[in-house]
């Protein structure tokens, strides 16, 4: 899909029906899933079963997790260091990791990832200030800039247009 398909979308997003809450709970559940490494375990499936279960926008949760996964490798590294840290260098927590080790079913998150604990680790740091910020954001955006977006030249003049109109039709009759 090209870049400009995405800012599309995102606008659209952005203007449907669903409240700020619902697009910024969907914005966030689909950043932690998109910071975790490409690979099924039981964070990855709680994650998931709470975008399902919860009110949340599942097109926002998809296009956040196609944003910060395009991101998570770049962070990597810092996911990887930050979670040698809390399993190996914190003698402290050592106890903590060997308890949650043997409990019947918790293994199967792969906590004891060093990539799959950083990203978890920062996607919960990161959770409360993402809602907020990007709560606060859509808010914005709908008060300030979706009437001066609407009344751009270009924008009316791009859909009046007959290919625009065509799209429309076409756009309609698929749905």
């Amino acid at each position: 899909m090209l870049p400009i398909q995405y800012v599309g979308k995102f606008i659209k997003i952005l203007r449907s029906a669903a409240s700020p809450p619902q697009i910024a709970g969907g914005f966030v559940l689909g950043m932690i899933l998109g910071f975790l490494p490409p690979a099924f375990n039981l964070i990855t499936l709680f994650i998931v079963l709470l975008i399902i279960i919860l009110n949340v926008n599942i097109a926002t949760a998809i296009f956040a997790y196609t944003i910060f996964s395009l991101f998570s490798y770049v962070f990597d590294p810092l996911f990887h260091s930050l979670g040698f840290t809390l399993l190996v260098e914190t003698s402290w927590l050592k106890s903590f990791w060997v308890t949650l080790y043997n409990l019947p079913i918790v293994p199967y998150s792969r906590f004891n990832n060093t990539v799959v604990l950083g990203s978890l680790t920062t996607a919960l740091i990161l959770l409360l200030p993402m809602y907020f910020l990007s709560k606060r954001f859509i808010i914005t955006y709908r008060e300030k800039y979706e009437p001066r977006v609407k009344n751009w030249k270009w924008v009316k003049y791009t859909k009046s247009t007959q290919i625009y109109q065509w799209y429309e039709k076409l756009k309609f009759m698929g749905e």
